[in-house]
């Protein structure tokens, strides 16, 4: 049976002691090619993510994709590298001190990456150490798919499975209809036109996943839709005054569509010569908005023959954002 090194006692009388995790994808530890081959050999062997026969899967992974991807990932994450290291990491520590001041000291906020560094496993060793006794899981992708939070509810499930005291959980699954998650949506793009001006067009692009998956009873696809229809009732537009589309594809196979390099390429010659473009199901700004969404198509647009171009930045640790998140939490913390 697992044990735990160092665990020599244990208080059985419980504090009472009440941990909310937040939980995002993860991030290389750096911009470097061995550090980003370790962290998409972990990313890239979860069986959620890809979906083939292992053995087959662990040929092209390990005989091809490593050998090939990590020095091309490393140059991407190379151009949005701050000095406080990887955006996302950065990033999401912002969230957890913004929560952890929003919520006070009867509340321990903790951090955890579903890959890399901190890793999951590493801060549940730290509290099964704690006696915890109220576990509010909350992995911060707005859109439920089983490639994010399920695979986040498989790896939670194999890390409690050593505890022997498993503490009482709550694990919120989706928020892509949350009225103060589309409120904090809209104030990015209220904000955004106050100081742009109206686009032509708004591209609201989502994260994009196998199109065989929601086939298979993936509800992704479904909640992005609700997600892009619920904002743009709150904003008024019309049909042709927005449109969503789906990024980030990896692989030959068919994948959610429209694809958003590809809808970028075609706007210019709709007349739509301005578009502004958002990624609501990104928490936090990472390579594939800065990068991806924030160079990358804003050249597919220009060089297609449009004329201006802008990203919207993800919600970040704006306020909304936490207050979208102490919403979340709040009836369960108050239970």
């Amino acid at each position: 049976m697992p044990t735990y090194q160092g665990m020599t006692q244990f208080a059985h009388e419980r504090g009472g002691k009440t941990v909310v995790l937040l939980l995002n994808l993860g991030t290389p530890d750096a911009p470097d090619t061995p550090s980003v081959r370790r962290y998409l050999a972990e990313f890239l062997s979860d069986p959620r993510i890809v979906e083939m026969p292992r053995w087959l899967w662990k040929i092209i992974l390990h005989g091809v994709i490593l050998r090939i991807r990590p020095s091309r990932s490393a140059h991407a994450y190379q151009q949005v590298w701050t000095e406080q290291g990887s955006p996302l990491l950065t990033i999401s520590r912002q969230q957890q001190q913004a929560l952890q001041a929003r919520l006070g000291e009867g509340v321990q906020v903790e951090l955890a990456m579903r890959y890399g560094q901190p890793s999951m496993q590493g801060v549940m060793d730290k509290l099964v150490q704690q006696g915890v006794e109220r576990l509010l899981v909350l992995p911060l992708y707005p859109q439920y798919s089983g490639t994010t939070t399920g695979s986040t509810f498989d790896r939670l499930g194999q890390l409690l499975q050593r505890w022997r005291w498993v503490p009482q959980l709550h694990f919120i699954n989706s928020y892509h209809d949350h009225p103060l998650y589309i409120e904090a949506l809209a104030g990015s793009v209220e904000a955004h036109e106050q100081a742009e001006g109206k686009p032509d067009k708004w591209l609201l692009s989502f994260h994009g996943t196998p199109k065989r998956y929601h086939r298979q009873g993936d509800p992704y696809y479904c909640f992005c839709h609700v997600t892009a229809k619920a904002l743009a009732a709150r904003m008024g537009w019309q049909e042709h005054q927005y449109q969503l589309c789906f990024q980030s594809r990896f692989g030959r196979e068919e994948w959610l569509k429209p694809y958003t390099d590809e809808t970028l390429k075609t706007l210019p010659g709709q007349g739509v010569k301005r578009v502004a473009t958002l990624s609501p199901g990104f928490s936090a700004d990472c390579l594939e908005t800065l990068e991806e969404m924030a160079v990358e198509n804003r050249e597919v647009f220009l060089q297609a023959g449009g004329e201006e171009y802008h990203y919207v930045p993800a919600l970040n640790d704006s306020a909304a954002h936490i207050d979208l998140m102490e919403a979340l939490l709040q009836p369960y913390l108050a239970s």
